[in-house]
């Protein structure tokens, strides 16, 4: 994987950490719960970049041990007669071990075929068992789902959210702190041969298959723990967390994030949650966003925005931060334009096309398009004025990024000149 500088790196990460420390105390209950959702996301994403961004085996289906771990869990919770398996702030061993079973099992037959052959096989086994769990009411509970108590444990009642986001904030450091010392030990560097060259690998003399296998294993298994803080959070489950729209998000934000950087997954997975949470109680297009974003980032920041930040701090460490800072200010203020006139778009369409406004239309015949109510004014669908204000935001916005793209390639020409300048043939020439 691709390296951040190590300096700027881990000052975020120690700001962020202490940010997520502190930061019960300074949220409401909504947005802790939003937050304990932005950390499972973000334990799963890592957890399937393991697979993906290390071992480069893209998997359709990991939605199938976040859910196998989340029912594991939840039955962890009521054994013994309601009092649990295992103490409360250990029931998420039971979902790693579930899904550390169950990803041996799949990773054995899906790791025998690699390429587009491999992700068509984790997505069968994902909905393989979204159609059974319907069935098998005595594990998966039906429609109805299977429902549990945290139970207390050492004078914690595990009652309020602030226990509940704390002992989630701690498995996913835990579980993060783990994945990257495995992305550092022998098998995790085998892991980017497999990425590079797997035939390269066999020749060598390591047992290819049976490499794929551990490293598929491996990141089940820390699925199956975020499936088990899933549980622990909400203290129910049913089988929709196989459905395949979860497996898609998992893969959208890996990629948004970045899947050559570390951190880069979790940081697209919390991005994209928050942006759920925020954005879908003010728009229905919310998906339709979030699929626009996905693909802005393939097409223009294809190492996800980790990848964009890494790009930021060596320009900033080639050119300093007085040459980078107009570059950023502008490329920030070209998104801003560009966001603003696709979501005025959208909103227009979407009020258009509802059915509400053909309702009003068939009311009024004598008024062909009524106005429609955006941002606190009235718009006029005919009008061309109200189409001028997406289109220079946009123009405008596309105008100020390639602007930007021009700076940056002067900026990059400017400090190749003097390396240029002093090649061999140069050199001999001076003298």
């Amino acid at each position: 994987m691709n390296r951040v500088s190590t300096g700027p790196a881990v000052v975020l990460v120690g700001i962020g950490v202490a940010a997520l420390v502190v930061a019960p105390g300074v949220l409401t209950p909504g947005l802790l719960n939003a937050a304990i959702q932005m950390l499972i996301a973000a334990l799963l994403a890592t957890a399937y970049n393991v697979v993906c961004g290390q071992a480069g085996m893209l998997s359709f289906g990991h939605a199938a041990y976040f859910g196998v771990g989340a029912f594991a869990t939840v039955h962890a919770m009521n054994a013994v007669g309601g009092t649990g398996l295992l103490p409360t702030p250990l029931l998420p061993l039971a979902g790693a071990g579930a899904g550390l079973l169950v990803g041996i099992g799949a990773g054995w037959f899906a790791t025998k075929r690699s390429g587009t052959y491999f992700a068509m096989i984790t997505l069968a086994i994902a909905e393989l068992l979204h159609s059974l769990a319907p069935h098998l009411k005595g594990w998966f509970g039906g429609e109805a789902g299977v429902s549990a108590m945290r139970q207390p444990w050492m004078g914690l009642s595990f009652g309020s959210t602030v226990q509940v986001y704390y002992l989630t904030l701690a498995w996913v450091l835990v579980s993060l702190a783990a994945l990257f010392f495995f992305t550092r030990t022998p098998l995790g560097r085998l892991a980017l041969g497999l990425r590079e060259n797997s035939h390269r690998l066999a020749f060598l003399g390591y047992d290819v298959h049976r490499l794929g296998v551990m490293v598929f294993a491996i990141s089940a298994m820390f699925g199956g723990v975020a499936g088990g803080l899933q549980v622990v959070s909400n203290e129910a489950v049913n089988y929709v967390v196989f459905d395949a729209t979860l497996s898609a998000a998992v893969v959208l934000n890996s990629y948004i994030g970045g899947v050559k950087v570390f951190l880069g997954p979790a940081l697209g997975a919390s991005l994209m949650t928050f942006f759920g949470y925020a954005v879908s109680d003010l728009t229905v297009s919310w998906l339709l966003y979030q699929g626009i974003v996905f693909l802005l980032v393939m097409l223009y920041v294809p190492d996800g925005l980790a990848g964009l930040f890494a790009l930021w701090t060596r320009l900033r460490q080639r050119f300093g931060l007085a040459g980078v800072l107009p570059l950023t200010l502008a490329a920030a203020l070209a998104s801003v334009l560009v966001a603003g006139g696709i979501a005025f778009t959208v909103e227009l369409l979407q009020r258009i096309f509802s059915q509400d406004y053909r309702a009003l239309a068939a009311a009024n015949p004598a008024a062909t398009w009524p106005a429609v109510s955006l941002a606190g004014r009235e718009w006029l669908p005919a009008a061309v004025s109200t189409w001028l204000v997406p289109a220079s935001l946009l123009a405008g916005g596309a105008l100020l990024a390639w602007a930007v793209r021009l700076a940056h390639g002067r900026l990059q020409n400017a400090s190749a000149e003097p390396a240029l300048a002093m090649t061999p043939h140069t050199a001999r020439s001076l003298a």
